[in-house]
């Protein structure tokens, strides 16, 4: 028995369509994901390794982001086209509720919030043009934001958190 060529191609491109369309995440199920992941990133007891320094602070920095501007408050942080900002109020210890509390004051898709003994963390997703989210991630005075894609949410959420974490719980 032979298979025509075009019944063939037909064939497979509904498959591939199907196949493709079923492991797509919608936008509520990559926000919970990342959520996920920042919840236990934040819980994880292992140290975040503090691998640059500037002036007397230390602080995690992954591997192809760069630091392009600073301030006493503020890092710019860079990796590829992404731009990540850190701001860190240091009159507010790994403990404070400030910085989330100023979070939830937007309509957000998502803002959760985690705590141990530690400290506090927060997640927040904002819709944004483009297919694009804000994505801002906490703990205590320290929180970093970045705009992100649906497909970027669960890497940079755990990202995010190690450098709040490895600021904010020194």
């Amino acid at each position: 028995m032979r298979i025509k060529l075009p019944f063939l191609v037909v064939f497979l491109s509904i498959l591939v369509l199907i196949t493709g369309g079923c492991s797509m995440k919608s936008d509520q199920e990559a926000i919970k994901e990342a959520e996920k992941i920042t919840k236990e990133t934040f819980e994880n007891k292992e140290k975040v390794p503090l691998n640059y320094g500037i002036g007397n602070k230390s602080f995690y920095l992954p591997n192809g982001m760069e630091v392009v501007d600073e301030d006493e408050s503020n890092l710019i942080l860079e990796d590829k086209n992404q731009t990540f900002i850190v701001f860190h109020n240091t009159n507010e210890n790994a403990k404070s509720t400030l910085n989330f509390a100023a979070a939830t004051k937007k309509d957000a898709l998502n803002v959760s919030s985690f705590s141990d003994s530690n400290g506090f963390g927060y997640f927040r997703v904002l819709p944004e043009e483009d297919n694009k989210f804000e994505l801002q991630v906490g703990v205590g005075g320290v929180k970093v934001t970045t705009y992100v894609d649906k497909n970027g949410l669960d890497e940079d959420a755990e990202t995010m958190m190690k450098i709040a974490k490895s600021i904010a719980l020194q």
